[in-house]
């Protein structure tokens, strides 16, 4: 796939942001949708969609965000595009705060960031022509590309596969795969640095899904693309994420690299969506399932449960877990979760052993042979960890009898 440059004076330029350095930066970030009630519309509360997410983007990656329907992944990727107005935190984009920026503010940034939406039947304008709907990022941000925009947009058509002469059809004569290439045709238009795009094969047959994330692969390395991918099928986020967080009730529950995440979970939630990708492996047809059955539904955002919100579903809850709520830390290299019992490592709160009611019913919902792997993967790690304390230990005073010699030789000396 080639896609050549446009002429000089209206290319976009792409990002100062090399790869590997930060682009996208979020601290903090919080959206509470007021609920209002009565003749004088007075607050009675707030959907917490997301409370309080901390993550960065570097340039040139692709970061992968899964979870449950109702987590808050599409209010995040409205968020950090702008399109939604955050309640608390702040983004960062290549350094600059664009947070509470206005609309001529954010103008200029539209070029930067753009974003596929979950629905190619909604997203379009029925009314226009694909050859109006692509070009039009360029009449809003005033661009002519060499050529003009129905040349450019006819290139546009034929990189994310579509027939060029096609231009001037309607959406309505498209089936959904091929709505959601002009959506992605249209997201690319300016050549932007970061692509948001949510869920975007979810609404599609799954004949078409590979087609459009191995699409997404190609264009991200012809054009430098920095990705943020929410979507809720882990195979697919799989295959195109460098790092992948996982959201739980509008928290960052895990955040890791793709090999860390899926070799070894560490959070119980991530173990649980984990056991729900299928194998497509003909020999495991008559396997038992070791599939992890999550106890009743997710908590309302409305008033979320106190401490580490996943309690009332997980099958390791302890007293702490209801009272304190875990700080996502990171655990491992790359790898940082927020649980007081992680999966896969030393607990975290070994005093707190005794095991909520919530926490023994939703037990009974896990394999026997689930419990006794992860009681025994954490264990060994425990164990791991307290033999490498003591061999640090016992090395400190070699090392502190040495430094001793090294200090009384120049003495000698003089």
């Amino acid at each position: 796939m080639s896609i050549p440059a446009q002429s000089e004076g209206t290319v976009i330029t792409k990002g100062d942001a090399a790869p590997g350095e930060i682009l996208l930066k979020v601290s903090g970030l919080q959206k509470h949708f007021p609920i209002r009630k009565g003749l004088l519309q007075r607050q009675v509360g707030a959907v917490r969609a997301v409370d309080g997410i901390d993550f960065e983007v570097r340039a040139g990656e692709t970061l992968g965000v899964v979870g449950e329907s109702g987590c808050g992944k599409s209010t995040m990727g409205r968020l950090i595009t702008r399109l939604l107005e955050p309640t608390a935190g702040t983004v960062e984009f290549e350094g600059k705060d664009i947070t509470h920026l206005g609309v001529s503010g954010m103008r200029p940034l539209r070029r930067d960031v753009q974003m596929i939406f979950q629905d190619p039947y909604s997203s379009l304008n029925p009314r226009h022509t694909i050859g109006t709907i692509i070009g039009a990022p360029f009449r809003l941000q005033g661009v002519t590309p060499e050529g003009g925009i129905k040349k450019e947009v006819q290139r546009l058509l034929s990189v994310v596969g579509l027939n060029p002469e096609h231009y001037n059809r309607y959406p309505h004569e498209f089936s959904g795969g091929q709505r959601q290439r002009i959506g992605i045709a249209r997201a690319l238009a300016l050549n932007p640095k970061l692509v948001v795009a949510d869920e975007p094969v979810s609404a599609l047959d799954v004949s078409i899904q590979a087609q459009v994330v191995n699409l997404l692969d190609d264009l991200q390395q012809e054009l430098g693309l920095t990705y943020v991918i929410i979507a809720h099928d882990l195979s697919v986020v799989r295959h195109v994420s460098d790092r992948i967080a996982v959201m739980y009730l509008g928290k960052i529950v895990e955040l890791a690299d793709r090999e860390s995440l899926y070799k070894a979970p560490m959070h119980p939630y991530t173990k649980a969506l984990m056991s729900a990708v299928p194998i497509p492996d003909p020999r495991r047809k008559n396997a038992k399932s070791e599939r992890i059955l999550l106890k009743g539904d997710v908590p309302s955002p409305i008033s979320p449960p106190s401490g580490c919100r996943f309690h009332t579903r997980c099958w390791k809850a302890t007293q702490i877990c209801t009272t304190t709520e875990p700080p996502l830390i990171e655990l491992k290299p790359g790898q940082r979760v927020a649980c007081h019992h992680p999966e896969n490592f030393e607990d975290q709160a070994p005093q707190d052993t005794v095991l909520l009611s919530v926490a023994k019913e939703a037990a009974e919902l896990v394999s026997d042979e689930v419990l006794a792997e992860s009681a025994e993967t954490s264990a060994a790690v425990a164990a791991e960890v307290a033999a490498e304390v003591e061999v640090a230990e016992d090395a400190a005073p070699e090392a502190s009898e040495d430094e001793a010699s090294e200090d009384e030789a120049p003495a000698k000396e003089k």
